[in-house]
């Protein structure tokens, strides 16, 4: 018995940058590293120069762990900085808490993610400055134990490098550490204009999910580590998780071309640019409700019931109704093209009555 699946052209694909294919540098870095032999474990040329790569963007030394899931890299990350009696916290809209089937539990063994409320998917300062001295102490408590962070939000705002840096005082001055789940790094990166190392280090983050493969990679994304001292448990924590991948080099081979004459940070600016394109154009668009400008590569906005109907007829993907009835969220990714974000405008407005 034969199955068929159904393949949504790139152009209607909006459901997520998931959908995205590979940029062709990557996809030939992977095929230029299957061959010859080299030696497993990460000990090869291919990780030797993408952690290079690393350092120079980072402009500092860091310690790297490619794995091959976003989970993955936040999992193992929690974990590191959170015992199993320890909470972490995060805002209730955040990706660990609403979309990794108890991921972060599980690596911390146990650990109780708290949610900490905010605007825009945000944490907010004043309600993070409670939420780090509550029943701090208390046997009877899971204890306050690490921050994490959304960059960019699931919602597609994007923490300022102030926001950043005072959520970070907040958990260093209560002995917290800061974790920053970065996805969508890239695009976050983009939007502010500002280094990676004035987003994640000097701002005070401890660890970072640096994500590549919804930006044009594969199946690498990284876990970064600024603190020295957590090394050694991540390094164990990785091979444990079964993340410590044999054959590395067809990781590495990605990040590595990811990073290579700006292509991450080009691929990131073609979303935003995308996501911009999209917005402008519903705001233009009569019935069609914007929740917000989107910072990122990320949008949500309110469209009549046969508005998402005709679109769905059409073979367009993107999430409805998840969040509550009349709200539609549309992801842009690095592969979309003026033309694409167009059609999908007049499909739109076609459709509206």
């Amino acid at each position: 018995m034969s199955t068929t699946i159904a393949i949504t052209p790139s152009s209607r694909a909006f459901s997520s940058d998931n959908m995205a294919g590979a940029s062709p540098q990557i996809a030939q870095a992977v095929a230029d590293a299957a061959a010859g032999q080299v030696l497993p474990y990460g000990n090869d040329p291919y990780t030797d120069s993408a952690r290079r790569r690393l350092g120079e963007i980072f402009e500092r030394d860091v310690d790297v762990f490619p794995v091959s899931t976003g989970s993955a890299a936040n999992g193992l990350s929690l974990a590191a900085l959170t015992p199993p009696w320890g909470s972490v916290l995060s805002h209730p809209e955040s990706h660990i808490n609403t979309d990794e089937c108890g991921a972060p539990e599980f690596f911390t063994n146990g650990a109780k993610l708290v949610g900490v409320p905010g605007p825009d998917s945000k944490i907010d300062p004043d309600a993070l400055q409670a939420a780090v001295r509550r029943r701090a102490g208390d046997v009877h408590s899971v204890q306050p134990s690490a921050v994490s962070i959304s960059q960019a939000t699931e919602s597609g705002s994007v923490y300022t490098l102030e926001e950043i840096r005072r959520l970070s005082a907040i958990a260093k001055d209560a002995g917290l550490r800061v974790h920053m789940d970065g996805a969508r790094f890239a695009n976050a990166l983009v939007h502010l204009g500002a280094t990676p190392a004035e987003m994640t280090w000097k701002a005070g983050i401890d660890v970072l999910s640096f994500g590549a493969t919804k930006n044009g990679a594969m199946t690498a994304d990284a876990i970064i580590s600024f603190a020295p001292a957590l090394a050694a448990e991540l390094a164990f924590r990785a091979k444990r998780a079964g993340q410590l991948a044999s054959k590395m080099r067809f990781h590495t081979a990605q990040i590595d071309a990811y990073l290579t004459d700006g292509l991450w940070l080009r691929n990131a600016r073609q979303a935003n640019a995308m996501a911009t394109r999209l917005g402008d154009g519903l705001k233009a668009t009569p019935g069609a409700g914007l929740l917000a400008t989107p910072q990122a590569n990320i949008l949500f906005c309110r469209l009549p019931q046969e508005v998402t109907e005709g679109l769905l007829a059409e073979g367009y993907a993107f999430y409805h109704d998840r969040w509550e009835p009349g709200i539609v969220r549309f992801v842009t990714a690095f592969s979309h093209s003026a033309d694409d974000i167009d059609q999908l405008l007049d499909a739109v407005r076609r459709h509206t009555r």
